[in-house]
């Protein structure tokens, strides 16, 4: 029993020290969405669905819950937005080539008509995230006009 105790003990203090301790956090400059916005012209409807449900993990600006002070939660937040910032970053949108942009749009409708974005994981803490269909609809229609512009680009030889 006195070493249960003991045990309880010591991952009780290595908890507390963990929380002086966290990854380092996303937050850019939102100037750097501002290239993707102009370039892919999206309409204001489809600007603020961008903005909560998909810059959170999808750029280099994420506005943090209450909870991200928590370790290990942090690092579960961290995990998940390195991961879709490899997939789809708009603050990295500037440099891609046409070719690129176009099939990251061509995912992007792929993984929201499918139900795949946003994540269930993000949706059960941020519900103003979950898209209706309209807003799918929405998001799809601008995705389809973006890569019906960039099928119309001149490609590099």
């Amino acid at each position: 029993m006195r070493k249960i105790k003991k045990g309880l003990w010591i991952l009780i203090v290595l908890a507390g020290l963990a929380q002086f301790f966290g990854p380092e956090k996303n937050q850019g400059d939102i100037a750097s969405i501002e290239p993707f916005l102009n370039e892919t012209n999206p309409p204001e409807d489809v600007k603020l669905i961008l903005k909560e449900s998909c810059y959170d993990c999808h750029s280099d600006v994420t506005r943090y819950p209450w909870y991200n002070t928590i370790t290990p939660v942090n690092y579960w937040l961290n995990g998940h937005i390195n991961h879709g910032k490899e997939h789809f970053n708009v603050s990295k949108w500037e440099g891609n080539s046409v070719k690129r942009k176009d099939h990251k749009f061509e995912e992007l409708i792929e993984m929201v008509e499918g139900g795949e974005m946003p994540l269930n994981s993000y949706t059960w803490t941020h519900s103003e995230a979950r898209l209706t269909v309209a807003q799918i609809e929405s998001i799809v229609a601008w995705a389809k006009r973006v890569r019906l512009k960039y099928s119309l680009e001149p490609k590099p030889e």
